[in-house]
């Protein structure tokens, strides 16, 4: 199984369409916290619920999946040193996380599926953390796919580990007891 990312980044319709199309893509799983744009308002989930089944490719949001969240003080996930990315992590700890990415692995399952966001470039967002919990936890295959064009191999982020069926990002530090 294949799962596909994105970000909108400054994009137009037709532009954003035609990326996923040359990839393939049937469905778009939106998984921004907020999912609206001033700058970009075609990219608001309303909008975005009538243009893109328009266009013949299935939308939905899911908020579970979304990032902004905060880093938990005893977070395990020292190895991020953005705060984000590290609230992120331990948000991946939980099970509504889990609940939801199994939903969006069983989509691309069935369609060709990309998951959404606004960061155009993958490592600069929550979709980084989210591809290593799908590919090392969940063994799929993932690919960024680029505005110019390019489908990228998911490359998992530096200092995660595996520990069952969670990952931890403390570039294989040993717990302190």
């Amino acid at each position: 199984m294949r799962l596909y990312t994105i970000g909108h980044g400054t994009a137009s319709e037709e532009s954003f369409v035609a990326l996923l199309r040359d990839a393939g893509i049937e469905a778009v799983v939106d998984v921004r916290t907020a999912p609206g744009s001033k700058r970009h308002p075609h990219f608001r989930r309303d909008a975005m619920e009538r243009w893109l089944p328009g266009a013949e490719i299935a939308y939905r949001w899911e908020k579970d999946l979304g990032g902004f969240r905060k880093p938990d003080p005893k977070s395990p996930n020292q190895a991020l040193r953005h705060p984000a990315f590290r609230g992120y992590a331990d948000h991946m700890r939980t099970p509504a996380f889990w609940a939801a990415l199994d939903g969006v692995l069983a989509d691309a399952a069935a369609r060709p599926t990309a998951v959404m966001c606004s960061e155009s470039v993958w490592w600069r967002c929550h979709r980084r953390l989210l591809s290593d919990a799908a590919m090392l936890v969940r063994g799929s295959d993932v690919v960024h796919l680029m505005h110019d064009g390019r489908s990228v191999p998911h490359i998992p982020t530096e200092g995660v580990r595996r520990e069952a069926d969670m990952l931890t990002y403390d570039a294989g530090q040993e717990r302190l007891r």
